[in-house]
């Protein structure tokens, strides 16, 4: 099963990593609120505030938004770089996720939150992204054609025992293959990553190698799913 909107209301993150707490790192509640803040320190409480989303956030956001558009992070590029312990790996078979690292460019999605919902909406991610601390957020300048966007993008935290660093892409394709946790597999995850960065236009070539290199591995059938329209 995915993780869903009441997982989130829920904390259910929390609360599976303290179940294994002796095994992977998780962020104290205060250390949690405090970061949360920080990022908020750069907001308007007056504006809209707008998040990047390069993987998982695309297929399934899981917060409430307003609009959301095409858009380009200039300085970093997306990568399977962050260990999955819990989500789509386990302690015993570690899994890999996206998160952006250093260098290049990522086409994504940028997505609008209304002023009203930020504190709300924003805890939420907070509680999907940073339980483990896996994430330097910052404020990036995003491109939606000629259009500049201020918005938060998780970039990986390189000091996290969590980060992989550089993979060989025998070691990637292995891992997303037989990788499986609490909310799917990591062959999942990059299956619906390619298919809904496709149906919004955008072509990963790296990401649909990986995808055509494990269906090979494991024989196996993919099914598009469905994803979110881009609105205006």
């Amino acid at each position: 099963m995915g993780l869903t909107r009441e997982d989130l209301e829920n904390d259910v993150l929390r609360l599976s990593y303290e179940h294994v707490r002796q095994h992977l790192l998780l962020v104290p509640q205060a250390a949690f609120d405090a970061s949360l803040e920080r990022m908020l320190d750069g907001w308007n409480p007056a504006d809209d505030l707008w998040v990047f989303g390069y993987g998982s956030l695309i297929w399934n956001p899981l917060f409430k938004f307003t609009h959301h558009r095409l858009a380009t992070i200039h300085g970093f590029h997306r990568c399977f770089c962050l260990r999955s312990r819990l989500g789509r790996g386990s302690i015993e078979k570690p899994g890999l996720m996206l998160a952006l690292d250093f260098g290049g460019c990522c086409n994504g999605v940028a997505f609008r939150i209304a002023a009203r919902d930020v504190r709300y909406e924003l805890k939420l991610i907070w509680r999907r992204e940073m339980v483990a601390g896996s994430y330097a957020p910052r404020w990036a300048t995003v491109r939606n054609g000629k259009r500049k966007i201020r918005a938060i993008a998780f970039v990986v935290n390189h000091a996290n025992a969590h980060y992989a660093g550089k993979l060989p892409q025998e070691t990637i394709i292995k891992t997303l293959a037989t990788a499986h946790g609490k909310f799917g597999s990591g062959a999942d995850y990059l299956y619906q990553t390619v298919d809904c960065l496709a149906k919004h236009g955008i072509r990963d070539k790296y990401l649909t190698h990986l995808r055509d290199q494990i269906m090979i591995l494991t024989h196996g059938v993919h099914h598009p799913v469905e994803c979110p329209e881009i609105g205006a």
